[in-house]
């Protein structure tokens, strides 16, 4: 039997309150390139352990950060100064029945073929990568030698998910994924990949502001920066209205000033602000449901680069909102569900402290699904061992 609760929740649904904030750091911002290329790094690990020993061993790679570089941007393309640096930290296992593996090796290779899949100017291969894994301690590592079915977690810790977006969520987050999208690209070459778009509801009117660095090689002068730009704002706008039954602003590059030359414009060389502006580090981007929701409570745990089998970090921070949606849509009558799981350190990770789901009702009681819900949780607990194959091949995105 597992500690399943079920509460009504009396609040005010997001999507009736007065203002709602959300934020979606893209593709290129530093904080998401980190956490995308930890978290590769553990799906690259836990193909090698299954591969090679059938079964995943013990690794944490979510202690990583990007140290900006230096460029000096020009009109007609920039040139690069000094390169970024990525360092990878935490523990692995390097060693199992006497046979090596090559994490280094494996951890700068994840991180290269993610630059050149998703960075279209960062040369992956002048980046200066700095490794600095090491061997896990003897407890965490031990968790990974008792051959039980299903792990014990590896820490006391919670998470929290929700269901369902509200329009202003899914707008930050599909305006962020369009314009980083092939067609967009292909269309607008001059985009770069370090978009952030941070969108504010005040009742019925959305204003979306957006952050979009201009490769320099493709702008010839700063008038022909600021037509770019009106041009990329008008596509923006144009997507927007067409989704959207709020009333539309868009703001794009807000801190550029005619008439200052490249201290009035948001150039990059690659595209990205970590060549110069900004280091990144893991758990800073977005959470797991891919936007950074500040009306909703949020898990404290950086998901990315954990390991997908024993870290509740990982785990339940994707599963709580995997449970959430679920109930949210086979269960009626619900307006609005939040999901808390707890784990308590070295028990079994299908078997929670407590499962706990807040509800806010469209309709109904509470009572009257009481028993859906739970059928809910038990049946999402009971599969957690192919959840998180699922998670470590990669097939649920984390940021």
């Amino acid at each position: 039997m597992r500690n399943i609760e079920i509460e009504e929740f009396r609040a005010t649904p997001i999507t009736e309150r007065k203002v709602e904030v959300v934020e979606r750091k893209g593709l290129g911002h530093p904080d998401y390139i980190c956490d995308s290329i930890m978290n590769e790094v553990s799906i690259r690990l836990c193909k090698e352990y299954m591969e090679r020993f059938g079964a995943i061993m013990h690794h944490n790679i979510d202690k990583g950060m990007l140290v900006a570089g230096e460029v000096k941007t020009k009109f007609g393309g920039g040139v690069i100064l000094k390169p970024m640096r990525i360092i990878f930290g935490d523990r692995a296992t390097f060693e199992v029945e006497n046979e090596f593996i090559d994490v280094n090796t494996i951890a700068i290779g994840a991180a290269k073929e993610w630059i050149k899949k998703n960075l279209r100017f960062v040369n992956s291969d002048s980046i200066y990568y700095q490794v600095e894994l090491a061997r896990g301690s003897a407890e965490l590592t031990d968790i990974f030698k008792r051959k039980d079915a299903i792990l014990g977690a590896n820490d006391t810790s919670a998470a929290v998910g929700y269901a369902p977006m509200t329009p202003t969520e899914t707008m930050v987050l599909q305006t962020e994924q369009y314009l980083n999208s092939p067609d967009f690209k292909k269309r607008f070459p001059e985009s770069g990949e370090d978009i952030k778009v941070m969108g504010l509801r005040e009742k019925n009117k959305l204003s979306l502001t957006i952050a979009d660095p201009l490769i320099d090689m493709f702008i010839e002068s700063e008038s022909g920066y600021f037509k770019k730009k009106a041009e990329l704002a008008e596509e923006i706008r144009t997507y927007v209205i067409e989704r959207t039954e709020f009333e539309p602003s868009i703001s794009l590059n807000t801190l550029d000033r005619e008439g200052r030359g490249m201290g009035g414009i948001y150039l990059t060389v690659t595209g990205t602000s970590a060549e110069d502006a900004d280091s990144g580090q893991v758990g800073r981007g977005n959470r797991v449901n891919g936007i950074i929701p500040l009306n909703r409570p949020v898990s404290s745990e950086a998901a990315a680069g954990k390991n997908p089998v024993s870290h509740v970090g990982k785990i339940y921070n994707v599963l709580s909102h995997r449970i959430a949606n679920e109930i949210y849509v086979n269960v009626p009558d619900i307006k609005e569900v939040y999901v808390w799981l707890l784990s308590q350190i070295g028990e079994p990770i299908d078997q929670p402290r407590i499962a706990a789901a807040q509800v806010i009702m469209e309709r109904g009681t509470v009572e009257s699904v009481e028993k859906e819900m739970n059928e809910v949780i038990d049946r999402e607990l009971a599969n957690i061992q192919e959840f998180c194959m699922e998670l470590a091949y990669g097939k649920i995105p984390v940021n």
